[in-house]
């Protein structure tokens, strides 16, 4: 099969809908497909794989380092008339996938849709509370022109469909247990972070911004540093907040961005793993930290719902529940042998998860809604 992927952010930018996508993309090249990507142009340097298109592209406001596509409706309906695929997975909803979309109605190419970003929340996060309504129809409005919408929890399948969306396919997600492991647990590394010995290392894995809720991770450690003089808090990320939250919080260990081993590294010489965001759509870094053997605090939803069982893996807290999130942080800083139970049966309840079951998964709905045109054309011609 031929499929097409089109998305407005890939590595080497670092997220998680970057990181998600490429793997989609490895995955199925790996069941044997033959994959384009179609992506913006991100600067000098970019040069493309052979089976990538790059589109011209704008700097993301607020967010440095990220882009999106500009429209090319007509580029891409003539680059898939010369090389047609059998299907099309468009991952994003901006200016590039609304191009995408209309260029394979056109063609009469299946589509499936995947929703990454919850596009309504944010418009909380940054004080939009008046446009959550409009973003959500118009979240609505992209999805529906598709063949499938791909969601990755049962709970936001509900939602969506409560809400109009049509034809939503769950899609569970998985983590890479080789890449996150507590085998990569550094002492060095620890350090360097200035924990010694026993210390305790609490870490924040993520982007740097408004819609990750960082004001109530600050607050989580600052408790728990009353408690623990010991206690680091380390920033794996980067993101527009970073600078602010340096400026504010000098005792904060902030790595930036890590990639392949170092992240590894990073991941797993972590303690207690905060998560506080309320925006996501799935949050592929608690499976990250929950592989890594770092237990875990969330609210209860996406990946946390999904997977962590609470009390048992760390906490999953009632979503909206700040005092509660706190709580059960510093339930867990301060009880070492919880803690340390937590971290082996966080690694084993995420042991059986295979990124390659994700691949399998979205090629047969790839290759579904490629029968079903198949079979539906001459009946409408």
């Amino acid at each position: 099969m031929r499929y097409a992927i089109v998305t407005e952010t890939y590595p080497p930018e670092i997220n998680g809908v970057a990181l998600t996508v490429e793997g989609l993309e490895r995955g199925l090249r790996d069941r044997g497909h033959e994959i384009g990507v179609v992506r913006p142009h991100q600067g000098n340097g970019d040069t493309p794989q052979k089976y990538q298109l790059l589109v011209a592209g704008m700097p993301l406001p607020r967010y440095p380092g990220l882009r999106f596509g500009l429209p090319c409706a007509r580029r891409l309906a003539a680059h898939w008339r010369a090389t047609r695929p059998d299907a099309i997975y468009i991952a994003t909803e901006g200016p590039l996938g609304w191009s995408a979309l209309r260029a394979a109605r056109r063609l009469g190419i299946p589509i499936a849709t995947g929703l990454h970003t919850r596009f309504d929340e944010y418009m909380r996060d940054y004080g939009l509370h008046a446009l959550t309504g409009t973003a959500l129809g118009w979240m609505r409005r992209f999805h529906n022109r598709g063949d499938a919408t791909v969601v990755p929890t049962r709970e936001l399948a509900g939602f969506l469909q409560s809400n109009r969306f049509r034809n939503v396919v769950r899609l569970p997600r998985a983590v890479d247990t080789r890449r996150f492991d507590p085998s990569w647990r550094n002492d060095a590394l620890r350090a360097q972070w200035g924990v010694a010995g026993n210390g305790l290392a609490v870490v924040y894995i993520g982007r740097i911004a408004a819609e990750k809720n960082l004001d109530l991770a600050v607050r989580t450690f600052r408790e728990i540093q009353r408690r623990r003089a010991d206690a680091r808090f380390v920033w794996i990320g980067d993101g527009p907040e970073r600078a602010r939250l340096q400026q504010q919080n000098p005792d904060f260990v902030c790595c930036g961005m890590q990639r392949g081993e170092a992240l590894s590294r990073h991941c797993a010489s972590g303690d207690l793993f905060v998560f506080p965001s309320r925006s996501e759509t799935f949050g592929n870094v608690t499976l990250e930290a929950m592989a890594s053997g770092v237990p875990t605090v969330a609210f209860d939803y996406g990946a946390a719902h999904e997977h962590l069982r609470n009390g048992t893996d760390g906490f999953a807290v009632p979503d909206g529940d700040d005092d509660a999130f706190v709580a059960a942080a510093l339930r867990l800083a301060t009880d070492d042998t919880l803690r340390r139970a937590c971290a082996q049966a966080c690694r084993e309840s995420v042991s059986s998860l295979r990124p390659e079951q994700v691949a399998t998964d979205l090629d047969a709905l790839l290759e579904g809604l490629t029968t079903e045109r198949r079979h539906a054309t001459p009946a409408s011609a």
